[in-house]
């Protein structure tokens, strides 16, 4: 068995995980300004506020796989993002705090726990984009460390990353409200979510055209015989889920939305994977390079054999348990 390899595919499905379960919700806090009224907002927190806070397990499972399998990669990643690491798990921490005390706040003190959870949403996810923008254009080592400046994951590319992470997630979280809303709550977000999604399709595009461009090896992962015939499903399921979205949202259905939205998602994250795989460090550091002894990676991997089926089983639970539509007026307690 390729340890470093299962190990691999651990890490890469517990980042999906997070991106899937952590993206409607700070999706939600994302499309605040677009819903001024106090039920809107409270019935908006309300279609997340059972399962919000286990999100969060899956973004600790990869950076504690992430540690435990491949220690190299760990060190030079966290010296090399540390800072738009450090500003993302500020704006978690502000966001939950955000989340808790504007169900207990006054009329006069909800407005700031508001803007707290827009400002933490927003600040959150745009450092997760700057973070996966700034891993994507490379990271420079010598002698097995990091060898950049501390300010080498700003970047028009990062930077940009940021941005389209932003438009991800607000998809994510209006057509989450779809599903999960009536009236006219769920009516506005049909309206943003046509206008969100076209902006994303535009988003991936560019993104698709600058990252090879960025990197003549990715652009020969792609456009080269055989891989450009292997590859090419990716960008047509994409053109195709597309349409099936705008499809769906014109058609005014209320679950199919948001599967589309999530399988433009895990498309686009598909198709950053293979860009650079097999490798872990970009531009050159290999899964194998950067592993730990197999000893280590196998005895790490008897604790995560037994607790991700745990939060697969508890997580699936919780969703079954709040499932259905959230009616306005009902509490979180």
């Amino acid at each position: 068995m390729d340890l470093s390899l299962v190990w691999a595919i651990i890490i890469l499905f517990g980042i999906m995980m997070y991106i899937i379960m952590d993206g409607f919700d700070l999706g939600i806090g994302i499309l605040y300004p677009f819903f001024q009224e106090k039920d809107d907002r409270d019935l908006m927190m309300n279609t997340v506020a059972p399962i919000w806070d286990g999100n969060e397990t899956w973004l600790v499972l990869g950076g504690a796989g992430l540690l435990a399998a491949f220690p190299l990669a760990y060190s030079v990643i966290l010296s090399a993002l540390s800072l738009p690491l450090l500003f993302m798990l500020m704006a978690l921490i502000f966001r939950g705090v955000a989340f808790e005390f504007r169900f207990r706040a006054t009329d006069t003190e909800r407005h700031f726990w508001d803007k707290a959870f827009l400002g933490g949403s927003i600040a959150a996810t745009f450092f997760q984009g700057i973070t996966l923008g700034a891993y994507l254009q490379g990271i420079k080592m010598a002698n097995q460390a990091y060898a950049g400046g501390p300010l080498d994951w700003i970047s028009p590319f990062s930077l940009f990353t940021g941005l389209g992470l932003l438009v991800t997630y607000a998809l994510l979280g209006s057509t989450w409200l779809i599903f999960k809303t009536t009236g006219e709550l769920q009516a506005t977000c049909y309206k943003l979510s046509q206008r969100i999604s076209i902006v994303l399709f535009a988003i991936i595009i560019i993104i698709s055209i600058w990252t090879p461009l960025m990197d003549s090896r990715i652009a020969e992962r792609w456009f080269t015989l055989p891989n450009l015939l292997w590859l090419s499903p990716v960008p047509l399921l994409v053109a195709l889920v597309f349409y099936k979205l705008q499809a769906a949202l014109k058609a005014k259905a209320e679950t199919s939305p948001f599967i589309y939205t999530l399988c433009l998602v895990l498309l686009g994250y598909a198709g950053l994977g293979i860009s650079i795989w097999p490798n872990i460090i970009p531009p050159e550091m290999t899964i194998q390079a950067a592993a730990a002894p197999p000893q280590s990676q196998a005895f790490a991997l008897v604790g995560a054999v037994i607790i991700i089926p745990i939060i697969l089983i508890y997580t699936a639970w919780g969703y079954y348990v709040f499932r259905g539509k959230v009616k306005p007026g009902e509490a979180y307690h």
